[in-house]
């Protein structure tokens, strides 16, 4: 788990009781892949190839493991993975980093952030909180780190969210009411009530409302996240969260994501980049 979220309530604010306001997302590894050795193993003798990896990790594995099939080269040519991935990446064989998956867990994230993650289709799966059925009373806000950077625009973000935490709140509580008074409660549960409240309150919460989002992405996929969120011109809030997950598939798979660097950028915040765009 990669963590830089910080939660402030500021005693300056206007409201003695503003909502939670973050600064940065937290990012939780999940699921990792496993290599059947036995099995990997048993094919290799079943077809008559003599083959053993350079390396353990499934990450960096797995696509070596389907490139080789491609041409049939198990025991031949490059013998360390790193070399191997290196020549993948090199001639764009990209189709053999898609077999590469991660499943992430995002908290501390925006809406604002989640509309722009999801337009990323190709080799992303997403499964997202519901407002409909979950109750936003206690939600808190996403601040952007130049709002923050201000305490005059501060002072203003928080007075706005608290506003629109307050609304949903009497908005919510007041539909209800109306549900019951026009005595539709009959042919109604309780939780489907809540979720016609709701549902219609939500509206007044902005982009800047907090979600978490469970993320499953291939390889392939991933790397044209970092490539396009994460160079300098991406919104600095989705460029962060993609700083975070490329140092922790830096960490995850070395190998497959070692041509990617961090460099500093202007305003003290960082960027991605590679030599080896759009495989």
């Amino acid at each position: 788990m990669t963590d830089t979220q910080e939660r402030h309530v500021t005693p300056e604010s206007p409201s003695p009781d503003i909502p939670p306001i973050l600064r940065g997302a937290r990012v939780y590894l999940i699921g990792r892949q496993t290599i059947d050795r036995e099995a990997l193993d048993r094919f290799l003798s079943d077809e008559g190839f003599v083959w053993e990896p350079s390396t353990d990790n499934p990450a960096d594995l797995m696509p070596e493991i389907a490139g080789r099939l491609c041409y049939l080269s198990y025991g031949k040519g490059r013998k360390e993975n790193s070399d191997y991935l290196n020549n993948i990446l090199s001639v764009k064989h990209g189709s053999v980093v898609e077999h590469t998956v991660f499943n992430f867990l995002f908290t501390g994230v925006s809406r604002s952030l989640t509309h722009e993650l999801v337009r990323h289709r190709a080799g992303f799966g997403y499964s997202q909180l519901s407002q409909r059925y979950v109750d936003e009373s206690a939600c808190a806000f996403v601040e952007p780190r130049v709002v923050a950077e201000d305490p005059e625009a501060h002072r203003l973000f928080a007075e706005a969210v608290t506003a629109a935490r307050d609304a949903y709140i009497a908005l919510a509580d007041r539909l209800e009411e109306v549900i019951r008074a026009k005595g539709l409660e009959g042919d109604m549960s309780k939780t489907r009530i809540r979720k016609l409240a709701r549902e219609a309150a939500r509206a007044v919460l902005p982009n800047a409302t907090e979600t978490k989002i469970f993320v499953t992405a291939n390889g392939r996929a991933l790397r044209h996240f970092l490539e396009l969120r994460g160079s300098p011109d991406a919104e600095p809030e989705i460029r962060a969260l993609a700083v975070q997950l490329c140092r922790l598939l830096q960490t995850e798979a070395p190998n497959l994501f070692a041509d990617y660097e961090l460099y500093p950028l202007p305003d003290c915040s960082e960027a991605v980049r590679t030599p080896n765009p759009k495989v």
